[in-house]
């Protein structure tokens, strides 16, 4: 498809009026007095959503372009062509929210009548397009990642240096510590520390390495690829590391940051509470000023990584006066880690862990605090009411790590499914001479291909200091759907083997369905986006 360029370019303009027409059109429907209307949103949340996934489709069919244009092989071509094709043909007939959920253009009233050039790119995805990939992935089975990545060299060589150390270290006893349900050990959370990994953004005058977004990005991928635990692990530093950054004092930066750089000190989120979810603002845990310190009583729920952690970033209301986020506040919460005998030992905290599905290297637990006392110096900023706002600045590198820990998974599933295709022999020839298996890994690597470049792009507009939490949102939101088709495809593929958990499909269908839940539940995130698309 020579043409391809002048084509996309064509149907961007064309996608970007329909998106317009529809945004006018559900904001009309949600206001009230020349304002968004929460209750009106909320009646109408099922074509918000659709506006969101809507909106999604068009970024990602955009950096879809953008990637084309700087990469050249017929794996990228068939990828463009495959990826154009199917995500038109989805906005004209319906994108799927869930398995039985999909935003149709008839729930945000508006029409489109595909130009000529639209049709051309529709009809590209076609079952010898897509058959012809599968056998080039299959010839090129030895690579993480399928299609040039479009990527610098120095970030193309990180992930170089993460892929094999992901596959010597973790690839080969992954499947054992999560049938075990084991934390992940100690050793590889030293080598990560030696790797840089949880100093990764964190600048130089701190003890961090300084890097990008985009570094940290291409490092979860990786990571994740081999075990999301490992993946993850870079988060918990990520999120205390942006906290401190965005909102800590002088002494609180100098304190933390170098500690958290080196490994030193090992952090864990404490936000979620039993009965509030999603909705942050209604926090109950409270915290009462004792002296110059912070008594802390309430309940806290699914904290990762809880016992064998050092410092807590920990949410509490502090103006028993409030019901809502304006009453919030945040500390560094220090703690003596755990051991399997006694998971919390420091005063005033117990807690017990919460058996998972998947996502086990580092544990789930709940967490009762009663008495559990806080050095006034570590209020965050050392400033009350602000714990909310504190913790949506971090929103962006958290979506966007997310949405870069999804990507890992979801390749692990493609690589798992690829090599099983290729080794199980039915009816006289491998399961990936059958069209309805080269169809799937086709779609697996077309699929992750994009939603790996609204990923790239989402860390590059905040490397860039530009705003980016749709982009962010995006990213995880596509990330998150694309993970969790990908291991159920791959373990279609696998067939009764498959649902063994001997093979590792079956822990990796585990890990994705965590990823449309946490940072923020699929639902919740397009009901963001589509709040700031609305404005």
């Amino acid at each position: 498809m020579k043409d391809m360029p002048h084509r996309s370019e064509t149907v961007l303009s064309e996608l970007d009026d329909l998106l317009a027409r529809a945004t006018d059109g559900l904001r009309a429907r949600v206001s009230a007095g020349g304002r968004i209307d929460a209750p009106l949103l909320e009646q109408h949340q099922h074509a918000a959503h659709a506006l969101s996934w809507l909106a999604t489709y068009v970024f990602s069919l955009r950096q879809l372009q953008a990637w084309s244009a700087r990469v050249d092989g017929p794996i990228e071509a068939l990828i463009t062509q495959i990826g154009w094709g199917e995500y038109l043909t989805q906005i004209m007939g319906g994108i799927p929210m869930s398995q039985t959920e999909f935003a149709r253009l008839s729930d945000l009233d508006v029409d489109w009548q595909p130009s000529d050039e639209a049709r051309a790119l529709m009809a590209g995805n076609t079952p010898e397009a897509r058959a012809e990939l599968a056998a080039l992935i299959a010839r090129n089975k030895g690579a993480a990642t399928f299609g040039a990545s479009g990527l610098d060299e120095d970030l193309e060589m990180i992930r170089d240096q993460f892929r094999r150390w992901t596959d010597d270290k973790v690839v080969p006893h992954a499947h054992e510590w999560h049938l075990k349900d084991q934390l992940i050990p100690m050793e590889i959370i030293e080598e990560l520390a030696e790797l840089g990994v949880f100093g990764l953004t964190i600048p130089e005058e701190f003890g961090g390495l300084g890097m990008s977004k985009a570094a940290m990005v291409v490092v979860s991928e990786e990571l994740s690829r081999g075990y999301i635990g490992v993946g993850s692990l870079g988060t918990r530093s990520e999120i205390a590391a942006e906290l401190i950054l965005c909102g800590g004092t002088d002494a609180q930066k100098a304190q933390w940051l170098p500690r958290l750089a080196s490994g030193e000190t090992l952090p864990t989120a404490v936000f979620t509470e039993p009965n509030t979810g999603s909705d942050l603002g209604a926090l109950r845990t409270r915290a009462v000023r004792d002296g110059d310190d912070w008594v802390v009583t309430g309940n806290k729920t699914w904290i990762t990584h809880a016992a064998r952690t050092h410092i807590m970033t920990l949410l509490a209301r502090t103006d028993p006066d409030t019901t809502d986020y304006r009453g919030l506040s945040m500390f560094i919460a220090e703690k003596t880690p755990g051991t399997d005998a006694d998971p919390f030992p420091t005063p005033g905290m117990t807690g017990g862990e919460i058996e998972v599905l998947g996502y086990r290297g580092m544990k789930e637990y709940e967490m009762a605090f009663d008495g559990f006392r806080v050095d006034g110096a570590n209020l965050l900023g050392g400033e009350t009411g602000r714990g909310f706002k504190q913790l949506m600045e971090t929103f962006e590198s958290a979506r966007i790590q997310t949405a870069a820990r999804a990507i890992g998974v979801a390749q692990n599933a493609l690589e798992l499914g690829l090599q099983y295709a290729l080794d199980r022999k039915q009816f006289g020839k491998p399961l990936a001479a059958f069209p309805r298996v080269a169809d799937k890994l086709a779609m697996m690597a077309v699929e992750i291909l994009i939603a790996r470049q609204l990923t790239y792009f989402s860390a590059w507009e905040k490397d860039h200091g530009h705003r980016c939490d749709v982009e962010a949102g995006m990213a995880k939101l596509l990330g998150a759907r694309v993970a969790w088709s990908a291991a159920d495809n791959a373990l279609q593929i696998h067939g009764g083997n498959g649902f063994a958990l001997e093979y590792q499909i079956s822990r990796v269908l585990c890990d994705a369905r965590i990823l449309n839940i946490f940072e923020g539940a699929a639902e919740i995130q397009a009901q963001v986006i589509a709040r700031r698309l609305l404005g």
